[in-house]
């Protein structure tokens, strides 16, 4: 399986072949990675138009609020790898983790505002689409489950937050689906690239 099949799921929908396949580079090529037991974790924060232009088309979700921060691991341990309990947190300079948010809540996340309501007996309410609310968010989210040995996969995280230089991404949650046993947490710096 290549890394742009571990990115989607197995029967494409109608939606999904409306847009541009987004291929993911091996997780050691990332200028932020970590290799520990024979897994590597690849990432890179898209906080600019011209990165995200790439894996969201016109969106830029930084622009809304929501920084997407792209995870690419690749498992060559021998052994399958459970990743669906996996945990990704952006640690700011301080020490403060921030969650990352659920790619089915982006959605709510920052919407336009409400609109004014007019004095009237039957009030107009129109609703502007949430851009946020795009195919591409939930699409191109991490969304694997396992990694079996000499395989990829990756997705994207999203994080209510900006990025903040000397902040660090603290991954755990990765488990040999054999043994159930707990890989180390991965923590390393997460640069503007």
């Amino acid at each position: 399986m290549s890394i742009a099949a571990a990115l989607l799921p197995n029967k494409a929908s109608a939606r999904e072949k409306e847009h541009p396949k987004f291929d993911l580079a091996p997780a050691a090529s990332y200028v932020c990675h970590q290799t520990s037991e024979k897994v590597t974790i690849g990432a890179s924060v898209y906080d600019s138009a011209e990165k995200a232009k790439a894996a969201f088309g016109k969106l830029n979700p930084y622009q809304y609020g929501v920084m997407p921060v792209l995870v690419v691991i690749q498992n060559d341990s021998g052994k399958t790898i459970q990743v669906d309990h996996i945990k990704v947190d952006y640690v700011v300079p301080d020490g403060s983790h921030v969650d990352a948010t659920p790619a089915a809540d982006v959605r709510y996340l920052n919407g336009p505002s409400k609109p004014q309501q007019v004095p009237s007996p039957m009030p107009r309410i129109h609703r502007s689409k949430n851009p946020l609310d795009a195919w591409e968010i939930e699409g191109r989210a991490f969304a694997a489950k396992v990694i079996p040995a000499g395989e990829s996969a990756g997705g994207f995280f999203y994080f209510q937050t900006g990025y903040q230089p000397n902040s660090r991404l603290y991954v755990s949650g990765l488990r040999e689906a054999g043994s159930g046993r707990e890989l180390l947490y991965f923590e390393f710096p997460l640069k503007d690239e």
